[in-house]
């Protein structure tokens, strides 16, 4: 369990099921109190709109399309993220190249430092 992050509301945008338990399992261990998935675009704004979160895990490549819109609105409401990629990161669009990307596969430990960095801004 990690101090900083436990208690804590994440939204989780991932379209591979097998990521998205990886990473469900991950914030468990480490404490957070509600784990939200999303597949896509329109179900991650879905949640953004009925829930609050503290934090933000987006996959950049969601079956083709980009995360950016997840991204402008999480950055709108404060809420801080990190991209993630299986890709080398480097493709990230203007005005997004300061925000963290965590390259999968990622450990629990590259997880709990970007994420209490994050949330330690």
């Amino acid at each position: 369990m990690n101090k900083l992050l436990s208690g804590r509301r994440v939204l989780v945008v991932e379209d591979e099921m097998l990521v998205l338990i990886m990473i469900e399992d991950m914030l468990a261990d480490l404490g957070c109190e509600s784990v939200t998935a999303a597949a896509n675009v329109n179900q991650a704004l879905a949640a953004i709109d009925s829930q609050i979160f503290d934090i933000a895990m987006l996959d950049m490549n969601l079956n083709g399309n980009n995360s950016y819109a997840v991204a402008e609105v999480l950055g709108a409401r404060g809420v801080p993220f990190v991209f993630s990629t299986g890709y080398s990161g480097h493709d990230v669009r203007d005005g997004y190249r300061d925000q963290p990307v965590l390259k999968k596969p990622f450990t629990d430990k590259e997880l709990v430092e970007i994420l209490t960095r994050l949330l330690s801004r």
